[in-house]
């Protein structure tokens, strides 16, 4: 009879088998096996309680049975005593060596416990014992995965994939290694095969919608999130995957619903509390901020990846903190490097070969900074080479960028170690990072080393706690000496500013009047064009203290999102200041942007972000601009860039200066006047718009980090002289 059962069981003819195990139970109450053999029918069923007694009654009459003491062990584990699971998978495999289910189980359960490296030795043993363990196979791609060893979590994804095919998990797990690889296609191509296997499971849904993130397509995203959730609405995942989509699209209240939900299932998901808060700031929503950022920070303190590190960097003033969130996210997201011992042979070619690495060469703010200093390197010394993540773009500055470069290489398709691999046989001797921790970058093509000499520059004001990044582009006021010891890189000093800046930047001709951007005439007019998440509630208190004390003077944001408006409005009838004394401009075409400045009388700069090429934007077009000197490197940017154009009278060291010097500059007679009239004498003579002069002295630096690699020496902290003296 029991042999009928258990023929019953493994042919999931479950009703038949649980009824013969009955009858023997009847006849024989203490038949250990049966008792066992019911206790897996009762898990199936979900009835854990009654599954404990049985199969624990069982091992009380047959203390000897690996298999009782395995199914046991998922017991436990499935009512999440992990410790005691562990023990019972131990006590099976003292009894049976070779159950390779025991090991896989194991390796479950010790990754539960976070313990991965014994969790893959676990996992490792279970397909040695049985070489065609699919689910070993699996869960071995999700262990590698959790130790960001991602190349190997794909290979064992290939052997699950090829031994299961039919498993939506396998295919999860596969995606997900070429997803951390940046191989986004093939990663989406995963998930939709998950999806084909089995319609209904959540996962693969909200998976894809993170693939579908990265390739930028953010509507399907959202579509496939929406999938998700209406199976499973209470995913942690899939709620911060629909929020990210939604954020993309610029439907921030819906973003910060889903966030919020997600907060509420997983207080302690990763990333969440700082994307939550730079939503709330992108909205101006400022209620319980400052509490909201102080927890923020308290967990960056404590070495928890609570934040994107953009995110942070544009909400806490802490350098400090600001290296800590770049270490930890660095060290979660990626592998050690590899490559850090790799030998790079000694180069073929004359010049020195410059890899530029950006999802931005299209129009965007970087290549309306850099477009001027690719076309003024000098090209008998140094050959460039454009390495484009960003979209297929055919306007003004993809063509300017690119004709610029001596080589100019699409890598979207490409994976981390892929376009390292092919830097590395191109013989790149320098590769610059465009792009930082912003939107669409690629840190793992770094992780891998495709270059002797790495270096960030200019798309992201601060570090990336990356120990494969060799330098960061700086000058003295974003970061003073004093300073070095918060980034991680070798810090190189530019003499002026860190920024470059194009001269050829087209301005509109000044054909508007106030009246047509709804400013009256005979007020006085501050603007601040920065993004709205970089209004903070402090420094809008100052703004409008300004606005109280300068009867008739009027405020210029830029609308960045209509919500953003409406709050910023309320808020300052809050503060008793009329709402009509806030005027919002709508987005308009760069060149005529930049022609609009010239309608407004003083640019007030927000802490502790700064305006950047928001900043500079203003200095071109003739405006000038208030700041007030931050603690970390996003914010001192302005004030960089004001000592750069000669003009460090309008960096103030305290709000409370920086408060006096915006009413002095409008009650002062003549004293708006007298600043433009001084900037427009600056504005081509002083070195912050002097493209030729400030690619030299990169060209210095980048000479300098070469001769140090190329002597065999570490990477070391560099200042470019001013006087520009040729190296020998």
């Amino acid at each position: 009879m029991i042999a009928l059962a258990v023929r019953h069981h493994q042919q999931g003819r479950l009703a038949d088998a649980e009824a013969l195990y009955r009858q023997i139970l009847a006849i024989d109450p203490n038949h250990a096996d049966s008792l066992h053999l019911l206790g897996l029918i009762a898990h199936r069923k979900g009835n854990l309680n009654l599954a404990l007694e049985l199969i624990e009654h069982s091992l009380s009459l047959h203390a000897g049975n690996a298999a009782a003491e395995n199914n046991l062990g998922n017991l436990h584990k499935d009512l999440g005593q992990l410790l005691t699971a562990l023990q019972c998978f131990d006590r099976a495999l003292a009894l049976d060596p070779t159950l390779a289910d025991a090991c896989n189980n194991r390796g479950i359960v010790l990754n539960h416990l976070k313990d991965y490296r014994a969790a893959l030795e676990s996992l490792d043993h279970a397909i040695l014992l049985k070489p065609d363990f699919a689910d070993a196979y699996i869960n071995r791609a999700a262990t590698l995965g959790l130790l960001h060893r991602y190349a190997e979590a794909l290979e064992s994804s290939n052997q699950a994939v090829r031994l299961r095919p039919d498993s939506p998990e396998a295919q999860c797990n596969r995606g997900n290694s070429l997803l951390m690889l940046g191989q986004f296609v093939e990663a989406l191509h995963c998930f939709e095969q998950a999806i084909r296997l089995d319609p209904g499971d959540a996962r693969a849904y909200w998976h894809r919608g993170s693939a579908l993130i990265h390739l930028n397509q953010y509507q399907l995203a959202r579509e496939s999130c929406e999938k998700s959730l209406s199976l499973n609405a209470n995913s942690p995942e899939a709620r911060i995957a629909n929020g990210i989509a939604l954020y993309r699209l610029r439907q921030y209240p819906s973003a910060l619903d889903n966030l919020d939900f997600a907060a509420s299932l997983d207080p302690t998901s990763k990333d969440i509390d700082g994307l939550r808060l730079y939503l709330k700031r992108s909205v101006c929503l400022w209620q319980d901020t400052g509490d909201q950022l102080e927890h923020l920070e308290l967990r960056v303190a404590r070495g928890e990846r609570a934040t994107e590190p953009f995110n942070f960097l544009v909400l806490s003033a802490s350098p400090q903190l600001q290296r800590k969130i770049g270490e930890v996210n660095v060290h979660e997201k990626y592998s050690e490097p590899q490559n850090g011992t790799l030998s790079f042979p000694p180069p073929r070619h004359p010049r020195i070969r410059i890899g530029y690495y950006s999802a931005e060469f299209h129009n965007h703010a970087t290549s309306y900074l850099i477009a001027g200093l690719f076309e003024q390197h000098d090209k008998r010394n140094f050959e460039l080479v454009g390495f484009s993540m960003g979209p297929d773009a055919h306007d003004e500055m993809r063509q300017r960028t690119s004709s610029a470069m001596d080589r100019f290489v699409d890598i979207r398709s490409m994976s981390d170690s892929e376009v390292a691999l092919m830097s590395r046989e191109m013989e790149i001797d320098i590769a610059v990072d465009l792009k930082g921790f912003t939107a669409d970058n690629r840190h793992g093509i770094f992780a891998h080393r495709p270059a002797p000499v790495q270096v960030s520059f200019l798309g992201y004001p601060g570090t990336t706690g990356a120990p494969w990044m060799d330098y960061l582009i700086a000058d003295a006021t974003v970061i003073p000496d004093e300073h070095h010891r918060f980034y991680s890189e070798n810090i190189v000093t530019m003499p002026d500013s860190y920024q470059v800046n194009d001269p050829k930047r087209e301005i509109a001709p000044a054909s508007s009047v106030r009246a047509e951007e709804g400013l009256a005439e005979s007020a006085f007019v501050y603007c601040c064009f920065n993004n709205n998440y970089k209004v903070t509630p402090e420094i809008f208190d100052i703004w409008m203290r300004i606005l109280k004390r300068v009867d008739g003077s009027l405020l210029w944001l830029l609308e960045d999102n209509p919500w953003a408006a409406d709050n910023l409005r309320r808020e300052a009838e809050r503060r008793d200041v009329p709402s009509d004394r806030l005027v919002f401009a709508v987005r308009r075409p760069v060149a005529e942007h930049l022609a609009r400045h010239r309608l407004a009388d003083l640019f007030l700069d927000t802490v502790p972000c700064n305006a950047h090429t928001t900043a500079s934007d203003a200095l071109w077009a003739g405006l000038p601009v208030l700041t007030c000197l931050g603690e970390a490197f996003a914010g001192r940017v302005a004030a960089s860039l004001l000592r750069a154009v000669q003009m460090p009278e309008l960096v103030a060291t305290s709000l409370q200066q920086y408060e006096e010097l915006a009413v002095q500059c409008a009650l002062v007679p003549g004293r708006s006047q007298s600043l433009k009239a001084q900037l427009a004498t600056n504005r081509l003579s002083a070195p912050l718009f002097d493209i030729a002069t400030y690619t030299r002295h990169l060209e210095w630096a980048f000479q300098a980090m070469v001769m140090r690699s190329r002597s065999n020496l570490p990477p070391g902290p560099i200042r470019v002289p001013k006087s520009r003296i040729p190296l020998t």
